[in-house]
């Protein structure tokens, strides 16, 4: 019936069988059967022919409005499929630092392609300075880094806070003593996430802070390999808790001892993109997905 009500509204704009048989490029017997075929459907006539002029009836008038409004919702379905499209089948490139490279990526990728398996996920990776640069020149849509940024050129949305946890193997030799204070990690055996990225900035400042000299065994680009090695080494480690996982510390035998000044070491994961007007639709609908998405989380 679209197609019906399509022919009837350039009739009734064009006031004339004739000029909407031109707008159409129909033949006038065509268009008569089309407006024939709509009238028998809606079982009433749909003009009153007064000389050569065409004179909408009542039931005319009233279809008229609903072709009308048919047409405008038609027109937003159509649009709300080609940006669904859009958004589904286009490449999102996200600039991730090294740490949330490990700690925030791998959830929010899987999240993203469980509510559209077509989109296609590129990620880069660098530390946060030159996440921000790939973004101001357009060569990420958008970054992921673990810091709140100030730059005139981007647009920064808070997501989370994460903090430093203290995390040990369960028979790490100062679980007999126990732990009260950060002051009990002077002198303890460390692996340590390598020098340069956020987090190892936010954990040399608290050293410095309580004039705290752990003894660094290792530096390690990996927070995974970190974990398989603290039996080994029979060490501690300072991690973002935003990436342990209950189960990861249960195939690990690890655990997690609370310090109160660790806590108060937070660090805010931020998403930054391009001022909107500068945006892909298709980026726009992403960024509202991720923010979301751990706005709900």
């Amino acid at each position: 019936m679209l197609e019906e009500l399509h022919v009837f509204t350039v009739v009734v704009e064009q006031s004339s069988m004739n000029k909407a048989s031109a707008a159409l490029n129909l033949s006038q017997p065509a268009l008569s059967r089309k407006i024939a075929k709509l009238e028998q459907e809606l079982g009433a006539l749909l003009f009153r022919r007064i000389g050569k002029r065409l004179e909408l009836t009542r039931i005319g008038q009233l279809t008229y409005d609903y072709a009308i409004e048919a047409q405008q919702q038609h027109l937003r379905f159509l649009k709300m499929v080609a940006a669904y499209n859009s958004a589904g089948r286009s490449t999102l490139t996200i600039g991730a630092s090294l740490t949330t490279l490990q700690t925030s990526l791998p959830d929010l990728i899987q999240t993203l392609t469980e509510r559209s398996p077509e989109l296609d996920i590129k990620a880069i990776t660098g530390k946060t300075h030159e996440i921000v640069t790939l973004v101001r020149d357009r060569k990420a849509d958008l970054g992921i880094v673990a810091s709140r940024i100030e730059d005139s050129q981007l647009q920064c949305i808070p997501l989370f806070d994460d903090h430093l946890v203290l995390v040990l193997p369960r028979n790490h030799f100062v679980m007999d003593k126990g732990l009260s204070d950060i002051t009990d990690l002077n002198g303890m055996p460390m692996i340590l996430f390598s020098k340069g990225t956020w987090y190892r900035i936010m954990t040399d400042e608290l050293f410095e802070k309580y004039r705290l000299l752990p003894d660094v065994r290792m530096e390690i680009d990996s927070f995974e390999a970190i974990l398989r090695l603290l039996h080994t080494c029979r060490a501690a480690t300072l991690l973002p808790k935003s990436y342990l996982r209950p189960q990861m510390l249960v195939d690990n035998d690890l655990l997690v001892v609370p310090i109160r000044e660790l806590e108060e070491s937070k660090r805010t994961t931020s998403l930054i993109y391009e001022h909107t007007e500068n945006l892909n639709p298709s980026v726009k609908l992403w960024i509202g997905e991720i923010a979301s998405h751990y706005k709900k989380g």
